[in-house]
């Protein structure tokens, strides 16, 4: 999976556009990502992700950063072994294109705010 673009409320993946918050998986995207919370990423807005046993998670915070990730979210998938990257979605989509082909790589992105 490669990120061609991305724009405040939009981004382009292998040639697919989406407009809402997306999970990118080695094998597939989920649009429409939707969390519990919607500027807090809680542990059960993971599920899925947690199911593919991911090395890393690279996690877009939006394109101001103001999704925060919950204490006890990052304590769980760092006690599962699972590298966090956390960072605007700007650079989370270009950490993302660096290191995704490296392992189980996963990117949970929030594209606005």
């Amino acid at each position: 999976m490669k990120i061609e673009s991305y724009n405040f409320g939009s981004i382009v993946i292998n040639g697919r556009h989406y407009s809402n918050d997306v999970i990118i998986f080695p094998d597939r995207v989920e649009a429409n990502w939707w969390r519990r919370s919607g500027h807090e990423l809680c542990l059960q807005d993971l599920e899925e992700v947690l199911k593919e046993n991911p090395d890393t998670l690279v996690v877009g915070t939006g394109a101001s950063g103001l999704m925060k990730i919950l204490p006890e979210t990052k304590t769980h998938l760092e006690s599962k072994g699972i590298i966090l990257i956390i960072k605007n979605t700007e650079e989370a989509c270009r950490t993302f294109n660096q290191i995704g082909d490296s392992g189980r790589v996963i990117a949970a992105l929030h594209l606005t705010c």
